[in-house]
């Protein structure tokens, strides 16, 4: 059985940091593209970063790029999201997906999600 955990959400203010974590499972994950996605609320789903299996290349969207930074460590089975620099735009459900960026925005194994808030 494919899980997925995400960890780290919380609350910060503008300007703050924080470290998202998912843990996989029931998969072999260091063979994997994996996936950030996002929604705030009343919004649509949001892509917002994906790494490749051995980490040789990434991508960020641009509204999250040079401020969030995805990483992985396979000997661990965790995919993690550096979050720096945090806007109010930013707050959302923070979700870890298996997989590549999906253009239809639906992916199959998708975690319960962490939140995350950036108030004053």
């Amino acid at each position: 059985e494919v899980q997925l955990m995400e960890s780290g959400g919380g609350l910060v203010q503008p300007g703050g940091s924080l470290r998202l974590s998912c843990v996989s499972s029931g998969f072999i994950f260091g063979s994997e593209t994996m996936t950030w996605v996002r929604q705030a609320p009343g919004k649509e789903l949001e892509w917002v970063a994906s790494i490749s299996a051995h980490s040789t290349t990434s991508a960020h969207a641009d509204s999250v790029k040079g401020r969030f930074t995805v990483s992985r460590d396979n000997a661990k089975d965790t995919l993690y999201l550096q979050l720096n620099s945090l806007k109010t735009d930013d707050t959302g459900i923070y979700y870890c997906a298996r997989g590549a960026r999906m253009a239809t925005n639906e992916y199959k194994y998708r975690g319960q999600g962490t939140q995350v808030t950036v108030s004053s």
